[in-house]
This record gives structure tokens, C-alpha cells and sequence, in this order.
């Protein structure tokens, strides 16, 4: 995902529905290692997977929050 280029061409509406979005996402991604963790036969190639996928939604979150922010010089 190149976010950082498109992030400068979205209005902040859109970055605001995106950022609900990536975050359910990331809840999903957190419940679903949660049961796979939970379970004595996981998969864990998989778990590894959906925690590098968690990851990088937690990267994009964070760029879409910084871009929503206003910089506030103190």
C-alpha cells in the first residue's frame, strides 16, 4: 500500500470513513489470531501472517490520524 501518496489526494471525509474502516479491520485481524491462539492445533503461519497484516493496518491508521490532526505549535 502506498498510503502516504494517497493521502494527499483525499479529502478529510474520506480519510475519516477509511480510518473507521482500517480500524474495524484491525479489530477483526485482532479477534481472529485472538481464536487462533485459542486453539491447541493453530496455524502458526498464519497467526504470523494476520499479525503482519495487523501491523501494517496499524501503520496506515497511524498516517491517516497524523493527517487528521492539525499541528499545533505550542
Amino acid at each position: 500500500m502506498n498510503a502516504q501518496n494517497d493521502l494527499s489526494m483525499k479529502t478529510d471525509e474520506v480519510l475519516k470513513i477509511e480510518l473507521e474502516v482500517f480500524r474495524r479491520q484491525h479489530r477483526d485481524l485482532d479477534e481472529a489470531i485472538t481464536a487462533l491462539e485459542d486453539k491447541a492445533t493453530s496455524d502458526q503461519l498464519t497467526i504470523r501472517r494476520l499479525k503482519k497484516q495487523k501491523l501494517q493496518l496499524k501503520d496506515v491508521i497511524a498516517q491517516i490520524e497524523d493527517r487528521l490532526t492539525p499541528d499545533i505549535i505550542a
